[in-house]
């Protein structure tokens, strides 16, 4: 699925996605996502979101919000942690999950 990607901060880049029902806080896990409700391979859900943060003080401070959807109507966030453009692991794999 295609997305746009937003440059918002990461607050205000939940906020949002909370008011839209994204309440379910997803995570990575053994490569795989996952949530209270269960873990996703990738052909169970689709990144319908990007929010994009960047550190002002420091390039290198950068932060995303996924907003994510499972096929079972699942909707949550998952938030790779700061300093992603020093450590792009989490964004690696998820990207890596999203075209399997």
């Amino acid at each position: 699925m295609q997305h746009k990607t937003h440059y918002d901060t990461v607050s205000k880049a939940i906020e949002a996605l909370r008011r839209q029902g994204f309440i379910t806080d997803f995570n990575i896990e053994e490569n795989v996502l996952a949530c209270t409700e269960g873990k996703f391979a990738a052909s169970d859900f689709d990144i319908v979101d990007v929010y994009r943060y960047e550190g002002i003080s420091d390039p290198g401070d950068e932060a995303a919000v996924y907003a994510i959807k499972s096929l079972s109507g699942e909707k949550g966030i998952l938030v790779t942690g700061y300093g992603i453009s020093a450590d792009t692991s989490d964004a690696e794999l998820l990207e890596k999950l999203s075209k399997a």
